[in-house]
């Protein structure tokens, strides 16, 4: 019987099923880390601050105005304090 039969290397799998082994170890070791990476980047304060909007504040003023929300004394002071 040679070592790669049962009985030999690594239970019987040789060196292939340890090199298999240490592919699979490094694949889950790197995917683990890019996972936390992205879960960290992605729960860090940028999240939770300035919403990710294109809307300026004039326009958020115009919308607000158009749909009632305040009143045009309202409108005008506003547009006065961005100005």
């Amino acid at each position: 019987m040679g070592p790669w039969m049962m009985g030999g290397w690594n239970g019987g799998w040789g060196w292939m099923g340890g090199g298999i082994s240490m592919v699979i170890f490094w694949v889950l070791l790197i995917a683990g880390v890019v996972i936390l990476v992205r879960w960290i980047a992605d729960s860090g304060p940028a999240r939770y601050g300035r919403p990710r909007s294109e809307e300026s504040a004039e326009d958020i003023l115009k919308r607000r105005y158009a749909s009632g929300e305040i009143t045009k004394a309202e409108f005008d002071q506003a547009r006065r304090d961005l100005a």
